[in-house]
């Protein structure tokens, strides 16, 4: 898969059926459009193209919430390409973008760039200055302009909206146990482990910290049943999201604990799956305390990796 970051950065590439959206989450409804947008491009001798933005266009529209992260553009990359992506069109989300008028964007970027014969796009889809855009106008302009547009229906499981927000309404309500559902995966956060304050080494359970990257969703504080990938390993491990109150008066961080490791991972990448919330942070009593739910915890998250060993 060519990635492309940057209009500029296109040339005079051959025609493509494009996959038009945000892509934030690659859930499983976007899967289906990507999927139907490969087909298409194969059955008609055209390449395959997803166009997506790098940024989120609601982090630099004026007066909107932020929106978070469900991926990291590295993982979004690779689960588009394992999806038979041609081209992966990652266009940042400017001020040239944003002011565009809705039929100078199909006129500049998505045929003068993406020298587009076809496009799939869900029914919500909005594009151009203040989402003037909609299928609806992509139809009209393909009639006059020869290419053409097929819009998917809402995509649902058991009657339920697959969507970027309802996933990150999930995360962040500690539901991970449903993401994989929703996703085809479950959510994953990664990063360096960074130094931490080394208290868990000293009553028997030594962590890996991440510091929270404050661009992605994270769930709520608690402790989580996880894996942890290092070094293309997948390990069973149990995880603390939260300020460790016990403790001191710490940032939120992420601190896993891997079973049956003994490997020294500071200044190295890590990847923790979450599979399910076991229970809320809390502030106990003192180190003791907290030492013996720990342990709890700990046989918890290992009778649950033996019940439902992943594959």
């Amino acid at each position: 898969m060519i990635i492309f970051n940057s209009t500029e950065e296109i040339k005079k590439i051959e025609g493509t059926v494009v996959a038009l959206g945000n892509f934030d989450g690659v859930h499983k409804g976007h899967q289906a459009l990507i999927a139907r947008t490969v087909q298409a491009a194969k059955a008609a001798g055209l390449k395959s193209a997803v166009f997506t933005f790098s940024n989120h266009p609601k982090n630099v529209q004026p007066g909107e919430k932020p929106v978070k992260n469900i991926l990291y553009f590295d993982e979004k990359a690779e689960i588009i390409e394992r999806l038979g992506v041609d081209y992966l069109f990652n266009i940042p989300f400017d001020e040239r973008i944003r002011t565009m008028e809705a039929l100078d964007f199909i006129d500049q970027i998505l045929l003068e760039k993406f020298n587009m014969r076809q496009a799939y796009c869900g029914f919500n889809y909005k594009f151009g200055y203040k989402a003037q855009g909609t299928p609806e106008v992509l139809m009209r302009e393909g009639i006059k302009k020869g290419f053409g547009i097929h819009v998917l229906e809402p995509f649902q499981i058991d009657g339920q909206l697959v969507s970027s927000t309802f996933i990150r309404s999930l995360i962040g309500e500690g539901k991970v146990d449903q993401c994989m559902k929703y996703m085809g995966r479950h959510y994953a956060i990664g990063g360096e482990v960074v130094v931490g304050n080394k208290i868990g080494r000293t009553i028997g359970f030594p962590t890996s910290n991440l510091i929270i990257d404050e661009s992605m969703v994270t769930p709520p504080n608690g402790v989580y049943v996880t894996y942890c990938s290092y070094n293309g390993i997948r390990y069973p491990s149990i995880t603390n999201v939260g300020v460790k109150p016990t403790i001191g008066d710490y940032k939120k961080n992420v601190e896993t604990h891997i079973f049956n490791f003994n490997k020294e991972l500071y200044g190295k990448n890590i990847r923790v799956e979450f599979l399910e919330k076991s229970r809320d942070e809390r502030k106990f009593a003192g180190v003791e305390e907290l030492s013996k739910q720990i342990t709890s915890d700990c046989i918890m998250a290992k009778d649950y990796h033996r019940r439902t060993k992943y594959r």
